[in-house]
């Protein structure tokens, strides 16, 4: 079934529904107040008639704007948009009007509607009096899917109030107020349906200005989007698979199912007191909460100029990759944004040779001959390898017939009747122009094969693949005879073979030159294992360049008198790879270089690059000399010309000169016209195909694929922002019931960020004077740049209880907050006038540099507060870690409280938030040292060994932000036996991922293609998480306050063990030997 003639269909029927001004569909984040229902729909706000109707166009910004909630009075809109240049919260009458900013935050990462995060500032509702507007911030959260509640006024915004707890997500305060029905996190951008994990969420209430939390739905479905409305709480949940509307009655306890859909998920709902709004299939429904009955869907038309689906000249192309010179080196073929251009070397028309928006043309390169192009397409729906007389693209005729696959790697074959590839099926092909199909001539069992190259007549090839041992190997291959002979042994890693221009040279890297340094922190040493090329001559009686050599008289024979000039040609034109297998691995020989690529072996001299750049190595005198500027992308047939790329021009130029006074390859003429709903559909079909070949396990989780795909490619006709085509390719990934299907948008409209300086403080405004009142100030570290904290730098010394009376000579009177006169200014020089009190006592001038980040400074604090807290506790006999992430930042914090801490009777190893990444065996590996001698001296203290082995009790504390590699951590923890695991239910998602394909627009999507599994042979772990061995919860309110079971019950367990714990002991008697 070709998925284009599916699209080409549906596309065809969306073009009848518009030209009759039919029903619009994939309109999103409804609200609803009074008469109105507010939506966003391409990235704008309109409105319509509860009944439905032509609606009306309320927002035109190229930001997003998202999260409409309408006030309780039905007049103002409250909304999240992007005009100031940053995600804040606005409104805006009901009818229409100029939107009023209300918040002044930061400037938070992934922070869009097209990310798995969503965007910061997201409208949550409006208090029951409609005075203040509820929102979720990230501000001060260093954790990627917690938040703060918040509230601002809404007439004239200001300094929020922040609701105190530690975490929450969407939310509705109960009719009077009082109490307020909460989720405590936010996963609603995640591409993950069904899932059963420890952030599958329930429904909270709280009582509003105490801690009391009670929950009222308790399953391990998603229990999600409390709306209290009289005294029923509606809200979603899966628990039924698909997402459906619910009800609890808050009188009776009782629950009943509302809605009965099957297909597709209700979505974002929102409420008003007669009625509740969600999207279903990308239209949007609405249920009458008095009368009940059955949901109406709410048929609703608009007229819009669809600007961001417009076809659109762009003067340039961008970005272009894949490139190939013609054999004179007078063209340059290239791909950009799925076309194939013809670049002239200096001067010339630039021409765009497939003109084809609806497919992705890769690889394209020149034969040998210059007489045909080659490239791979999926313009018949899968990738196809193709080829065209290059002065007629049209003729172009298709070598294969794939049903599936990704292939890549294309090449010529020297002389031009064969094409070579790989695929990710760990396969090899060979194409044959006269016979116009294609085979597979290798495949490999363990492995995929890299570097595959050619030597200069085409009889033999060379590959890198792995060993079972896992280490890489170098092969030849012999063509004809389909024979492969293994080259490299087990010993080292080998890779980037290529031929000398000659076919007598085969040329290589290995890691053989061990290195190796000492730590300062333990004793321990860090091997690196350092490139070193290496020389093959492939005939027995080829010399070896490494032999020793000496000067000697021999009379000439009468043909070496021959012109050297036509002796050079002449072999050029007879150039044979002949080999000699016995022995072959005995004359592999170092060369006295290091490398990092191979570039070119020709006229006795080795061109490569050491990494940082070009070097010669002269094969007679085995000297070394730099090369020219600029790095190679591509070469002429015969090495006469090269691509080089420096600075941000290419070059043409002969090959070995500088490319400094060599004209630029006119890049910028590449011109295109973009059809963005042709690029559109080929994304959302090239996106269903990588998943359906790269995804880990072939039945997919048993998802019926192809039905997917006809479920959501329905919507694609109606796709009209870069945004929402993320959002269906979300929702078509989110079939999969996995963890790391993550989707980002590619190219989309593009807003202007300006961030907002903060002073590393929280403050609250003076009624009377409109002074800001300093609360608390993150106290910060002068040893990381990234926890300087502006208010305590030297010359301000702030201090909490002081009064903020100007901010760069604005009158805080003048100013909402404090961050409205900081619009742009992180990392430059501010002046605050900071007072004693509110009325300007003691005033004083100085002087700060605003952050553009408080997240790490918050970290810090909460870092600090836990270390005290456990120190306190527990009398100072326990230490605490903390490990934010699996990366870097995990490795050097754990690094820097793991070895400080030593002398602690017991450790918390909190791994609580943890975001995961892939350096938990590192750390286990440090947590289970055993201790199985001392290390005694007469004037010194002893030492246990290892050394740094830690030798008391551990346990580890665990929530539902312990993910991916943060999942693994306290699963090996515990089957490790270093102790017991504390807390919640971790995230459940190991299935794990590298890096994208690439789109034609930039789109970033992962594809889940490995995973874990016990060593007893079971599935661990994904969709369900690690089960702590003693389960406590957090209450947020109370951890907000500084209250935290988790911490306290560790200590407490900890104590316990300690109670009969045997340290080791201490020095025996001396012994007596006389």
């Amino acid at each position: 079934m070709k998925k284009s003639i599916l699209l080409a269909l549906a596309l065809g029927a969306a073009t009848l529904l518009q030209a009759s001004a039919e029903e619009a569909r994939l309109l999103r984040f409804p609200a609803v107040g009074g008469d109105k229902i507010v939506f966003s729909y391409a990235g704008d706000l309109y409105s319509v008639d509860i009944d439905g109707g032509a609606a009306v166009r309320l927002t035109s910004h190229p930001g997003y704007e998202c999260f409409a909630r309408i006030s309780p009075d039905g007049s103002t809109i409250a909304f999240t948009g992007q005009y100031d240049g940053n995600t804040e919260v606005y409104t805006m009458p009901i009818e229409g009007g100029e939107p009023k900013r209300l918040t002044w935050s930061a400037s938070v990462d992934r922070d869009q509607v097209g990310e798995r995060m969503g965007p910061n500032n997201i409208v949550m509702g409006w208090t029951p009096d409609g005075s203040k507007i509820i929102y979720r911030s990230k501000q001060y959260c260093f954790s990627g899917l917690r938040a703060n509640l918040c509230l601002v006024d809404a007439e004239n915004g200001g300094v929020p109030e922040i609701i105190p707890s530690s975490e929450g997500g969407f939310c509705s305060f109960s009719p009077d107020g009082d109490k307020l029905a909460m989720n405590r996190m936010f996963r609603e951008f995640r591409t993950w349906k069904y899932y059963r994990g420890g952030q599958a969420d329930d429904i909270w209430i709280n009582t509003v200005g105490t801690t009391e939390l009670t929950k009222i739905t308790d399953n391990d479905a998603q229990d999600i989007f409390p709306m209290w409305v009289g005294d029923k709480i509606f809200y979603l949940s899966d628990r039924d698979r698909t997402m459906n509307l619910f009800a609890y009655d808050t009188v009776s306890g009782s629950t009943e199912k509302v809605t009965d859909f099957s297909e597709y998920d209700c979505k974002f709902p929102s409420c008003s007191a007669d009625w509740i709004v969600f999207e279903n299939g990308g239209w949007i429904y609405r249920y009458d909460v008095r009368g009940g009955g059955e949901p109406q869907k709410v048929e609703i038309t608009l007229e819009a100029d669809d600007i961001w689906g417009r076809s659109e000249y762009r003067g340039s192309v961008g970005r272009l990759s894949d490139f190939s010179l013609s054999p004179d080196g007078s063209r340059v073929l290239a791909t950009g944004r799925g076309d194939i251009f013809s670049l002239p070397a200096e001067e010339g028309p630039v021409y765009n040779l497939t003109r084809s928006p609806g497919s992705h043309e890769r690889e394209a390169c020149w034969s040998p001959d210059g007489k045909h192009i080659a490239w791979f397409s999926d313009a018949e729906g899968e990738y196809q390898l193709y080829v065209a007389p290059c002065g007629d693209i049209a003729a172009a005729k298709a070598l294969t017939s794939f049903k599936s696959g990704y292939p890549s790697g294309l090449q010529w074959s020297p002389d031009g009747g064969k094409l070579y590839f790989l695929t990710d099926a760990r396969e090899v092909y060979e194409a044959d122009l006269a016979r116009g199909r294609a085979e597979r001539i290798l495949v490999s069992e363990l492995d995929g094969f890299y570097s595959f190259t050619l030597s200069p007549d085409g009889a033999w090839a060379a590959y890198t693949t792995l060993l079972p041992n896992k280490k890489s190997a170098i092969w030849l291959f012999d063509v004809a005879a389909r024979k492969s002979y293994q080259l490299t042994d087990r010993w080292f890693d080998a890779w980037s073979p290529m031929f000398s221009r000659d076919g007598k040279y085969l040329f290589l890297s290995a890691d053989t030159d061990f290195s190796y340094s000492y730590s300062s922190l333990e004793w321990n040493a860090a091997f690196r294992m350092s490139d070193k090329l290496f020389v093959l001559p492939l005939a027995a009686g080829t010399p070896n360049p490494m032999a020793l050599k000496s000067d000697e008289y021999r009379p000439s024979e009468p043909d070496e008198a021959k012109d050297g000039k036509a002796k050079e040609a002449d072999a050029e034109q007879k150039a044979v790879t002949r080999v000699d297998l016995e022995g072959i691995a005995g004359r592999i020989t170092a060369l006295p270089v290091r490398a990092s690529q191979i570039l070119l072996s020709d006229d006795d001299k080795l061109w490569y690059s050491d990494g940082g750049s070009l070097k010669i190595l002269d094969l007679k005198t085995m000297e070394v000399s730099d090369g020219p500027s600029g790095r190679y992308l591509a070469f002429t047939p015969d090495a006469s010309k090269a691509l080089v790329h420096t600075g941000s021009d290419y070059k043409v130029v002969n090959f070995g000169s500088s490319p400094e006074s060599a004209k630029a390859v006119p890049v910028d003429d590449a011109d295109i016209v973009v059809d963005h709903v042709a690029e559109w559909r080929q994304i959302f079909d090239e996106s269903w195909r990588i998943t359906r070949d790269g995804f880990y396990v072939e039945n997919l989780h048993g998802a019926d694929w192809d039905h997917v795909y006809e479920k959501y490619a329905q919507m694609l006709p109606y796709v009209r922002h870069r945004d929402d085509l993320t959002y269906l390719i979300g929702e078509m990934l989110g079939e999969l019931n996995v963890g790391h299907a993550y989707i980002t948008s590619g190219e989309t409209p593009e807003v202007r960020r300006v961030a907002t300086g903060l002073l590393g403080a929280r403050y609250s405004k003076d009624a009377r004077t409109g002074a800001f009142r300093i609360e608390s100030i993150f106290e910060g570290a002068d040893w990381d740049e990234r926890l300087s904290s502006p208010l305590t730098a030297p010359g301000v010394e702030a201090k909490a209880g002081e009064y903020i009376t100007a901010v760069n000579g604005i009158p805080a009177s003048e100013l909402s907050d404090v961050g409205q006169a900081l619009v742009g200014k992180v990392g430059k020089t501010v002046s605050l006038t900071l007072a004693s009190d509110a009325s300007g006592k003691n005033a004083h001038t100085v002087y700060v540099v605003p952050t553009g980040d408080e997240s790490q400074l918050a970290y810090y604090a909460w870092v600090k507060r836990n270390i005290e807290m456990t120190d306190r506790l527990s009398g100072g006999k326990i230490g605490y870690i903390h490990i934010p992430d699996m990366g870097e930042a995990g490795l050097e914090m754990f690094a820097r409280l793991y070895y400080s801490q030593l002398d602690k009777q017991a450790l918390i190893i909190d791994d609580r938030m943890n975001g995961g990444g892939n350096v938990s065996p590192m750390i286990l590996e440090r947590l289970q040292r055993e201790v199985y001698r001392i290390s005694m001296y007469r004037n010194g203290s002893n030492e246990p060994v290892p050394n740094q082995a830690f030798y008391g009790p551990k346990v580890c504390l665990i929530d539902k932000y312990s993910s991916s590699d943060g999942d693994l951590f306290p699963y090996g923890f515990r089957k490790l036996g270093l102790g017991k695991l504390i807390g919640m239910r971790s995230w459940g998602g190991i299935v794990g991922i590298s890096g994208s394909k690439p789109f034609v627009d930039g789109q970033d999507m992962r594809t889940p293609f490995f995973t874990s599994y016990s060593t007893d042979g079971e599935w661990i772990i994904e969709g369900h998480g690690v089960d702590p061995d003693i389960e406590v919860d957090i209450n947020p309110f109370e951890d907000y306050l500084g209250k935290d079971a988790q911490i306290e019950k560790a200590v407490e367990v900890l104590l316990d063990e300690l109670e009969n714990w045997e340290p080791l002991p201490g020095t025996p008697a001396a012994p007596v030997k006389n």
